[in-house]
Protein backbone atom coordinates (compact mmCIF):
# COMPACT_ATOMS: atom_id res chain seq x y z
CA UNK A 1 0.00 0.00 0.00
CA UNK A 2 1.54 3.24 -0.90
CA UNK A 3 1.30 6.75 0.50
CA UNK A 4 -1.66 7.78 -1.75
CA UNK A 5 -4.02 5.78 0.45
CA UNK A 6 -5.43 6.50 3.04
CA UNK A 7 -6.76 3.08 4.64
CA UNK A 8 -8.57 4.51 7.87
CA UNK A 9 -10.12 6.96 6.09
CA UNK A 10 -11.51 4.60 3.27
CA UNK A 11 -12.66 2.13 6.25
CA UNK A 12 -15.07 5.17 7.59
CA UNK A 13 -16.01 5.62 4.02
CA UNK A 14 -16.98 2.40 3.51
CA UNK A 15 -18.81 1.90 6.86
CA UNK A 16 -21.20 4.79 6.01
CA UNK A 17 -22.06 3.85 2.58
CA UNK A 18 -23.06 0.30 4.21
CA UNK A 19 -25.94 2.21 5.64
CA UNK A 20 -26.57 -0.34 8.49
CA UNK A 21 -29.13 -0.18 10.92
CA UNK A 22 -27.33 1.02 14.12
CA UNK A 23 -27.56 -0.25 17.80
CA UNK A 24 -24.30 0.76 18.93
CA UNK A 25 -22.46 3.89 20.47
CA UNK A 26 -21.79 6.79 19.78
CA UNK A 27 -25.95 7.53 20.50
CA UNK A 28 -26.01 10.55 18.00
CA UNK A 29 -26.29 6.90 15.36
CA UNK A 30 -24.16 8.85 12.71
CA UNK A 31 -25.51 12.27 13.32
CA UNK A 32 -29.22 11.83 13.48
CA UNK A 33 -29.00 13.02 17.53
CA UNK A 34 -26.74 15.73 17.07
CA UNK A 35 -27.81 19.10 18.57
CA UNK A 36 -29.52 21.15 15.96
CA UNK A 37 -27.54 23.94 16.21
CA UNK A 38 -24.24 22.17 15.67
CA UNK A 39 -25.58 20.22 12.54
CA UNK A 40 -26.72 23.36 11.00
CA UNK A 41 -23.11 25.39 11.39
CA UNK A 42 -21.17 21.85 9.94
CA UNK A 43 -23.43 19.63 8.46
CA UNK A 44 -24.52 16.07 9.20
CA UNK A 45 -22.46 13.90 6.78
CA UNK A 46 -19.12 14.71 9.54
CA UNK A 47 -20.78 12.57 12.26
CA UNK A 48 -21.44 9.04 9.80
CA UNK A 49 -17.86 9.12 10.13
CA UNK A 50 -17.79 9.17 14.07
CA UNK A 51 -17.99 5.88 14.87
CA UNK A 52 -16.36 3.14 17.05
CA UNK A 53 -14.75 -0.23 16.90
CA UNK A 54 -16.96 -1.67 14.29
CA UNK A 55 -15.96 -4.72 11.75
CA UNK A 56 -13.98 -2.62 9.17
CA UNK A 57 -12.69 0.29 11.24
CA UNK A 58 -10.16 -1.46 13.58
CA UNK A 59 -9.20 -1.20 17.35
CA UNK A 60 -6.66 1.74 18.28
CA UNK A 61 -5.68 -0.16 21.21
CA UNK A 62 -5.36 -3.70 19.17
CA UNK A 63 -4.70 -2.57 15.37
CA UNK A 64 -4.76 -5.06 12.75
CA UNK A 65 -6.42 -3.60 9.65
CA UNK A 66 -6.88 -0.34 8.71
CA UNK A 67 -5.67 1.83 11.86
CA UNK A 68 -2.27 -0.31 11.58
CA UNK A 69 -2.07 0.25 7.79
CA UNK A 70 -2.73 4.09 8.42
CA UNK A 71 -0.04 3.88 11.20
CA UNK A 72 2.66 1.65 9.42
CA UNK A 73 2.38 4.63 6.70
CA UNK A 74 3.09 7.36 9.38
CA UNK A 75 6.10 5.28 10.14
CA UNK A 76 7.31 4.74 6.49
CA UNK A 77 6.72 8.87 5.40
CA UNK A 78 8.75 10.11 8.79
CA UNK A 79 11.15 7.40 8.32
CA UNK A 80 10.44 5.56 11.28
CA UNK A 81 10.43 1.49 12.57
CA UNK A 82 6.82 1.91 14.09
CA UNK A 83 4.57 5.01 14.73
CA UNK A 84 1.52 5.26 16.91
CA UNK A 85 -1.90 7.47 16.70
CA UNK A 86 -2.37 9.56 19.92
CA UNK A 87 -5.98 10.95 20.55
CA UNK A 88 -4.69 12.38 23.46
CA UNK A 89 -2.13 14.89 21.93
CA UNK A 90 1.43 14.79 22.23
CA UNK A 91 0.97 15.25 26.19
CA UNK A 92 -0.28 11.54 26.12
CA UNK A 93 3.01 10.63 24.16
CA UNK A 94 5.76 12.39 26.55
CA UNK A 95 3.77 10.67 29.37
CA UNK A 96 4.18 7.18 27.99
CA UNK A 97 7.50 7.48 26.61
CA UNK A 98 8.57 8.43 30.27
CA UNK A 99 6.34 5.70 31.91
CA UNK A 100 8.18 3.17 29.39
CA UNK A 101 11.44 4.37 29.84
CA UNK A 102 11.97 5.27 33.66
CA UNK A 103 10.87 2.98 36.60
CA UNK A 104 11.16 4.47 40.63
CA UNK A 105 14.37 6.48 41.39
CA UNK A 106 15.71 6.23 37.58
CA UNK A 107 17.29 9.52 36.48
CA UNK A 108 16.32 11.25 33.23
CA UNK A 109 17.61 14.38 31.75
CA UNK A 110 15.33 16.86 31.00
CA UNK A 111 15.18 20.58 30.03
CA UNK A 112 14.19 23.46 32.78
CA UNK A 113 11.58 24.61 30.54
CA UNK A 114 9.85 21.11 29.30
CA UNK A 115 6.20 20.79 28.66
CA UNK A 116 3.61 20.11 31.99
CA UNK A 117 3.44 16.38 30.62
CA UNK A 118 6.89 15.98 31.45
CA UNK A 119 6.11 16.73 34.91
CA UNK A 120 3.01 14.34 34.63
CA UNK A 121 5.13 11.38 33.43
CA UNK A 122 7.37 11.86 36.47
CA UNK A 123 4.96 11.46 38.74
CA UNK A 124 3.36 8.14 37.41
CA UNK A 125 6.49 6.40 36.48
CA UNK A 126 8.65 7.94 39.97
CA UNK A 127 11.62 9.02 37.99
CA UNK A 128 13.80 11.66 39.10
CA UNK A 129 14.53 14.68 37.21
CA UNK A 130 18.32 15.87 36.45
CA UNK A 131 17.58 19.37 35.18
CA UNK A 132 19.49 20.72 32.35
CA UNK A 133 18.89 25.24 31.69
CA UNK A 134 18.40 26.26 28.47
CA UNK A 135 20.37 29.20 27.08
CA UNK A 136 18.52 32.38 27.45
CA UNK A 137 18.36 34.33 23.31
CA UNK A 138 19.22 38.01 24.78
CA UNK A 139 17.16 41.01 23.27
CA UNK A 140 14.03 38.66 22.78
CA UNK A 141 14.67 36.62 26.50
CA UNK A 142 13.27 34.05 24.91
CA UNK A 143 14.83 29.86 25.09
CA UNK A 144 16.86 28.20 22.81
CA UNK A 145 17.18 24.20 22.17
CA UNK A 146 19.58 21.65 23.76
CA UNK A 147 23.62 22.43 24.77
CA UNK A 148 25.20 18.68 23.87
CA UNK A 149 28.07 20.10 26.41
CA UNK A 150 25.93 20.40 29.32
CA UNK A 151 24.03 17.40 28.91
CA UNK A 152 27.22 15.42 27.92
CA UNK A 153 28.73 16.90 31.73
CA UNK A 154 25.06 15.88 33.36
CA UNK A 155 25.72 12.45 32.03
CA UNK A 156 29.52 12.31 33.45
CA UNK A 157 28.25 13.68 36.89
CA UNK A 158 25.13 10.95 36.84
CA UNK A 159 25.69 7.07 37.08
CA UNK A 160 22.83 5.35 34.96
CA UNK A 161 20.51 7.65 33.31
CA UNK A 162 17.72 6.09 31.69
CA UNK A 163 16.99 8.71 28.99
CA UNK A 164 17.70 12.48 28.03
CA UNK A 165 14.85 14.40 26.48
CA UNK A 166 14.86 17.53 24.16
CA UNK A 167 12.25 20.08 22.37
CA UNK A 168 12.89 20.76 19.04
CA UNK A 169 11.53 23.19 18.06
CA UNK A 170 10.98 25.76 21.05
CA UNK A 171 7.31 27.24 21.05
CA UNK A 172 9.48 30.18 19.31
CA UNK A 173 10.55 28.52 16.75
CA UNK A 174 14.95 28.02 17.94
CA UNK A 175 16.30 24.52 17.33
CA UNK A 176 19.55 23.47 18.36
CA UNK A 177 21.92 20.81 16.64
CA UNK A 178 20.38 17.49 17.52
CA UNK A 179 22.95 15.14 15.46
CA UNK A 180 25.96 15.48 17.96
CA UNK A 181 23.61 14.78 21.05
CA UNK A 182 21.65 11.73 19.68
CA UNK A 183 25.20 10.43 18.55
CA UNK A 184 25.89 11.12 22.40
CA UNK A 185 23.03 9.26 23.28
CA UNK A 186 23.74 6.22 21.37
CA UNK A 187 27.29 5.89 22.41
CA UNK A 188 25.68 6.02 26.02
CA UNK A 189 23.26 3.43 24.94
CA UNK A 190 20.47 5.87 26.61
CA UNK A 191 17.10 6.83 24.52
CA UNK A 192 17.20 10.52 23.25
CA UNK A 193 13.09 11.48 23.68
CA UNK A 194 11.89 14.79 21.64
CA UNK A 195 8.93 16.69 22.10
CA UNK A 196 8.68 17.82 18.82
CA UNK A 197 4.91 19.23 19.15
CA UNK A 198 6.07 22.31 16.87
CA UNK A 199 8.08 20.63 14.73
CA UNK A 200 6.07 17.90 12.28
CA UNK A 201 6.71 20.05 9.15
CA UNK A 202 10.38 20.07 9.81
CA UNK A 203 11.48 17.41 7.10
CA UNK A 204 8.87 18.56 4.18
CA UNK A 205 11.06 21.63 2.98
CA UNK A 206 15.17 22.18 3.14
CA UNK A 207 14.78 25.49 4.12
CA UNK A 208 13.75 24.15 7.87
CA UNK A 209 15.62 23.47 10.80
CA UNK A 210 16.69 19.03 10.60
CA UNK A 211 13.72 17.24 12.22
CA UNK A 212 14.27 15.28 15.02
CA UNK A 213 13.90 11.23 13.72
CA UNK A 214 16.34 12.51 10.84
CA UNK A 215 18.57 13.61 13.32
CA UNK A 216 19.19 10.39 15.31
CA UNK A 217 16.59 10.49 17.58
CA UNK A 218 15.31 7.51 19.26
CA UNK A 219 11.41 8.67 19.76
CA UNK A 220 9.95 11.92 18.42
CA UNK A 221 6.07 13.20 19.58
CA UNK A 222 4.28 15.07 17.01
CA UNK A 223 1.18 17.47 17.06
CA UNK A 224 0.21 16.98 14.03
CA UNK A 225 -2.80 19.18 14.37
CA UNK A 226 -0.18 21.69 15.30
CA UNK A 227 1.82 22.39 12.08
CA UNK A 228 0.67 19.35 10.49
CA UNK A 229 -3.07 20.05 9.07
CA UNK A 230 -5.07 17.10 11.07
CA UNK A 231 -7.86 18.19 13.88
CA UNK A 232 -7.06 19.70 17.22
CA UNK A 233 -5.69 16.97 20.03
CA UNK A 234 -4.13 14.66 17.23
CA UNK A 235 -0.79 13.72 17.44
CA UNK A 236 1.80 10.63 16.27
CA UNK A 237 4.58 9.38 18.05
CA UNK A 238 7.33 7.38 16.03
CA UNK A 239 9.93 5.13 17.58
CA UNK A 240 13.23 4.19 15.67
CA UNK A 241 16.31 1.91 16.91
CA UNK A 242 16.26 -0.39 20.02
CA UNK A 243 17.11 1.87 22.90
CA UNK A 244 13.46 1.87 23.82
CA UNK A 245 11.00 -1.17 24.00
CA UNK A 246 8.13 -0.89 21.52
CA UNK A 247 5.77 -3.28 23.61
CA UNK A 248 6.36 -1.20 27.11
CA UNK A 249 5.28 2.18 24.90
CA UNK A 250 2.60 0.27 23.06
CA UNK A 251 1.79 -0.80 26.63
CA UNK A 252 1.75 2.91 28.18
CA UNK A 253 -0.09 3.78 25.94
CA UNK A 254 -3.16 1.79 26.32
CA UNK A 255 -3.03 2.71 29.52
CA UNK A 256 -3.26 6.61 29.34
CA UNK A 257 -5.28 7.01 25.95
CA UNK A 258 -8.83 6.80 25.95
CA UNK A 259 -10.23 3.61 25.37
CA UNK A 260 -12.96 5.45 23.47
CA UNK A 261 -10.69 7.04 21.02
CA UNK A 262 -11.93 9.52 18.21
CA UNK A 263 -11.82 8.28 15.14
CA UNK A 264 -12.23 11.53 13.60
CA UNK A 265 -9.19 12.70 15.50
CA UNK A 266 -7.35 9.13 13.65
CA UNK A 267 -8.76 9.78 10.46
CA UNK A 268 -7.62 13.29 10.36
CA UNK A 269 -3.82 12.02 11.35
CA UNK A 270 -4.36 9.27 7.76
CA UNK A 271 -5.22 12.10 5.84
CA UNK A 272 -2.63 14.51 7.25
CA UNK A 273 -0.34 12.21 6.50
CA UNK A 274 -1.15 11.49 2.76
CA UNK A 275 -1.48 15.18 2.20
CA UNK A 276 2.14 15.62 3.18
CA UNK A 277 3.63 12.53 1.46
CA UNK A 278 2.13 14.29 -2.02
CA UNK A 279 2.00 17.46 -1.64
CA UNK A 280 3.99 18.50 1.52
CA UNK A 281 6.87 20.21 -0.31
CA UNK A 282 5.07 22.41 -2.52
CA UNK A 283 3.01 23.48 1.06
CA UNK A 284 5.84 24.59 3.13
CA UNK A 285 7.23 26.02 0.11
CA UNK A 286 4.36 28.36 -0.26
CA UNK A 287 4.85 28.60 3.77
CA UNK A 288 8.53 29.11 3.64
CA UNK A 289 7.71 32.06 1.00
CA UNK A 290 4.81 33.92 2.94
CA UNK A 291 6.49 34.11 6.19
CA UNK A 292 9.58 35.13 4.10
CA UNK A 293 7.09 38.15 2.50
CA UNK A 294 5.81 38.95 6.40
CA UNK A 295 9.53 39.17 7.57
CA UNK A 296 11.07 41.49 4.94
CA UNK A 297 8.19 43.97 5.35
CA UNK A 298 7.99 43.41 9.28
CA UNK A 299 11.69 44.61 9.12
CA UNK A 300 11.56 47.80 7.23
CA UNK A 301 9.15 49.16 10.13
CA UNK A 302 10.56 51.77 12.37
CA UNK A 303 10.45 50.32 15.66
CA UNK A 304 9.65 46.63 14.86
CA UNK A 305 12.33 43.60 15.83
CA UNK A 306 12.01 40.11 14.27
CA UNK A 307 14.13 36.98 16.10
CA UNK A 308 16.43 36.34 13.46
CA UNK A 309 19.25 33.40 12.93
CA UNK A 310 22.00 35.99 13.70
CA UNK A 311 20.22 36.34 17.48
CA UNK A 312 20.82 32.47 18.38
CA UNK A 313 24.77 31.75 18.55
CA UNK A 314 25.52 33.21 21.63
CA UNK A 315 22.64 30.98 23.48
CA UNK A 316 23.90 28.01 21.44
CA UNK A 317 21.00 27.71 19.45
CA UNK A 318 21.74 26.82 15.74
CA UNK A 319 18.44 26.82 14.19
CA UNK A 320 15.15 29.14 13.77
CA UNK A 321 12.13 27.76 12.25
CA UNK A 322 11.24 30.58 9.21
CA UNK A 323 7.62 30.18 9.76
CA UNK A 324 7.25 31.34 13.28
CA UNK A 325 7.71 35.33 13.82
CA UNK A 326 8.75 36.70 16.92
CA UNK A 327 8.01 40.39 16.91
CA UNK A 328 8.62 43.05 19.25
CA UNK A 329 7.54 46.55 18.83
CA UNK A 330 9.24 49.16 21.06
CA UNK A 331 6.65 51.24 23.55
CA UNK A 332 4.54 48.43 23.64
CA UNK A 333 4.77 45.05 25.65
CA UNK A 334 4.11 41.68 23.94
CA UNK A 335 0.83 41.02 25.98
CA UNK A 336 -0.09 44.96 24.62
CA UNK A 337 0.81 43.92 21.21
CA UNK A 338 -1.31 40.48 20.79
CA UNK A 339 -4.61 42.31 22.63
CA UNK A 340 -4.15 45.47 20.25
CA UNK A 341 -4.48 42.49 17.14
CA UNK A 342 -6.62 40.49 18.34
CA UNK A 343 -8.84 43.87 18.30
CA UNK A 344 -7.74 44.55 14.54
CA UNK A 345 -8.59 41.05 13.86
CA UNK A 346 -5.71 39.66 13.72
CA UNK A 347 -5.20 36.41 16.57
CA UNK A 348 -1.18 35.23 17.22
CA UNK A 349 -0.21 32.23 18.49
CA UNK A 350 1.26 33.64 22.29
CA UNK A 351 2.24 36.89 23.43
CA UNK A 352 5.52 37.00 26.14
CA UNK A 353 6.46 40.04 28.17
CA UNK A 354 8.12 41.24 24.86
CA UNK A 355 7.31 39.78 22.26
CA UNK A 356 4.14 38.21 19.84
CA UNK A 357 4.45 35.14 17.98
CA UNK A 358 2.72 34.88 15.01
CA UNK A 359 2.77 31.45 13.12
CA UNK A 360 2.66 30.48 9.30
CA UNK A 361 0.88 26.98 8.46
CA UNK A 362 0.07 25.41 5.84
CA UNK A 363 -3.64 26.99 6.02
CA UNK A 364 -2.06 30.30 6.04
CA UNK A 365 -2.99 32.97 2.87
CA UNK A 366 -1.84 36.12 1.50
CA UNK A 367 -4.44 37.89 2.78
CA UNK A 368 -4.01 37.04 6.26
CA UNK A 369 -0.31 38.16 5.68
CA UNK A 370 -1.48 41.39 4.55
CA UNK A 371 -3.18 42.05 7.40
CA UNK A 372 -0.47 40.90 10.02
CA UNK A 373 1.92 43.42 8.02
CA UNK A 374 -0.47 46.22 8.55
CA UNK A 375 -1.65 45.60 11.78
CA UNK A 376 2.03 45.60 13.15
CA UNK A 377 2.64 48.52 11.05
CA UNK A 378 -0.68 50.03 12.76
CA UNK A 379 0.83 49.20 16.29
CA UNK A 380 4.67 50.42 15.82
CA UNK A 381 2.68 53.79 14.57
CA UNK A 382 0.99 53.88 17.28
CA UNK A 383 3.23 53.21 19.79
CA UNK A 384 3.37 53.25 23.45
CA UNK A 385 5.32 53.87 26.35
CA UNK A 386 6.40 50.92 27.68
CA UNK A 387 10.17 50.41 27.92
CA UNK A 388 11.19 47.09 26.36
CA UNK A 389 12.91 45.60 29.33
CA UNK A 390 15.94 43.00 28.36
CA UNK A 391 16.68 42.07 31.61
CA UNK A 392 16.14 38.78 33.00
CA UNK A 393 17.05 38.05 36.57
CA UNK A 394 19.19 35.16 37.07
CA UNK A 395 17.10 32.17 37.91
CA UNK A 396 18.47 30.28 40.90
CA UNK A 397 19.33 26.58 40.73
CA UNK A 398 17.07 24.15 41.74
CA UNK A 399 17.44 22.32 45.10
CA UNK A 400 15.74 18.70 44.30
CA UNK A 401 14.49 17.27 47.74
CA UNK A 402 11.56 14.78 46.62
CA UNK A 403 11.29 13.57 43.53
CA UNK A 404 7.91 14.57 41.77
CA UNK A 405 5.85 11.59 42.89
CA UNK A 406 7.05 11.95 45.98
CA UNK A 407 6.03 15.33 46.11
CA UNK A 408 2.59 14.58 44.30
CA UNK A 409 1.62 11.90 47.27
CA UNK A 410 2.23 14.53 50.26
CA UNK A 411 -0.01 16.69 52.24
CA UNK A 412 -0.10 19.94 51.05
CA UNK A 413 -0.70 23.46 52.55
CA UNK A 414 -0.81 27.03 52.14
CA UNK A 415 2.01 29.22 53.84
CA UNK A 416 2.59 32.85 53.26
CA UNK A 417 5.51 33.29 51.55
CA UNK A 418 7.39 35.26 54.41
CA UNK A 419 6.99 31.85 56.23
CA UNK A 420 8.01 29.46 53.24
CA UNK A 421 11.81 29.57 53.85
CA UNK A 422 13.06 26.14 54.04
CA UNK A 423 10.01 24.14 53.22
CA UNK A 424 9.63 22.12 50.04
CA UNK A 425 7.26 23.11 46.89
CA UNK A 426 4.06 21.52 46.21
CA UNK A 427 3.21 23.39 43.11
CA UNK A 428 5.32 24.83 39.87
CA UNK A 429 6.19 28.41 39.70
CA UNK A 430 7.14 29.44 36.08
CA UNK A 431 8.64 33.58 34.82
CA UNK A 432 7.55 34.73 31.50
CA UNK A 433 9.92 35.56 30.41
CA UNK A 434 12.20 33.41 30.31
CA UNK A 435 9.63 30.68 30.64
CA UNK A 436 11.54 28.54 33.73
CA UNK A 437 10.64 27.54 36.40
CA UNK A 438 12.07 28.64 39.46
CA UNK A 439 10.05 26.18 41.16
CA UNK A 440 9.06 22.63 40.70
CA UNK A 441 7.37 20.22 43.08
CA UNK A 442 9.55 18.78 45.39
CA UNK A 443 12.01 21.55 45.41
CA UNK A 444 12.94 23.15 48.33
CA UNK A 445 12.54 27.00 48.83
CA UNK A 446 15.85 29.12 49.59
CA UNK A 447 16.66 32.26 50.20
CA UNK A 448 17.61 33.14 46.83
CA UNK A 449 14.24 31.54 45.48
CA UNK A 450 12.50 34.02 47.65
CA UNK A 451 14.69 36.95 46.60
CA UNK A 452 13.98 36.08 43.34
CA UNK A 453 10.20 36.02 43.42
CA UNK A 454 10.16 39.31 45.43
CA UNK A 455 12.28 40.49 42.13
CA UNK A 456 9.58 38.53 39.62
CA UNK A 457 6.54 41.06 42.11
CA UNK A 458 8.60 43.97 41.67
CA UNK A 459 9.23 43.89 38.03
CA UNK A 460 5.48 42.47 37.20
CA UNK A 461 6.67 39.60 35.07
CA UNK A 462 3.67 36.90 34.09
CA UNK A 463 3.31 34.14 36.07
CA UNK A 464 2.05 30.29 35.10
CA UNK A 465 1.54 27.54 37.55
CA UNK A 466 1.13 29.35 41.22
CA UNK A 467 -2.38 28.98 42.68
CA UNK A 468 -1.98 32.77 43.89
CA UNK A 469 -0.39 34.73 41.57
CA UNK A 470 -0.02 37.23 43.65
CA UNK A 471 2.23 35.13 45.03
CA UNK A 472 1.14 36.38 48.94
CA UNK A 473 1.12 32.63 49.54
CA UNK A 474 3.15 29.62 48.56
CA UNK A 475 1.44 26.19 48.46
CA UNK A 476 3.88 23.65 50.03
CA UNK A 477 4.54 19.77 51.22
CA UNK A 478 3.39 18.83 54.71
Amino acid sequence: MGQKHAPLWDALVKNKAAGRAQFHVPGHRGGRGISSDLRKLSGSDIFALDVTELPGTDDLHNPQGSIAEAQQLAAELYQADRSFFLVNGTSVGIMALILAGCGPGDKIIVPRNAHRSVLSGLVMSGAYPIYYQPGIIENFNCLAGPDVSNIKGLMEKHAAIKAVLAINPTYYGVAGDLVPLAELCQKKGVPLLVDEAHGSHLRFYPGFPPDALGSGATAVVQSTHKMGGSLTQSSILHLKGRLICYDRVADALRMLQSTSPSYLLMASLDLARRQMALSGREIWEQAFLRSKWCRDRLLNIKGVRILAREHLEKAGARYLDPTRLTISITGLTGYQVGERLFQKGVVVEMADHNSVVAVISLGTTNEDCRRLVVGIKGLALEGGNYETTHKIIKIPEPNVDLSPREAWLRGRKKVTIEKCLGMISAETIAVYPPGIPVLCPGERITGSVLEYLREVREHSFHLQGPSDTSLKTLTVII
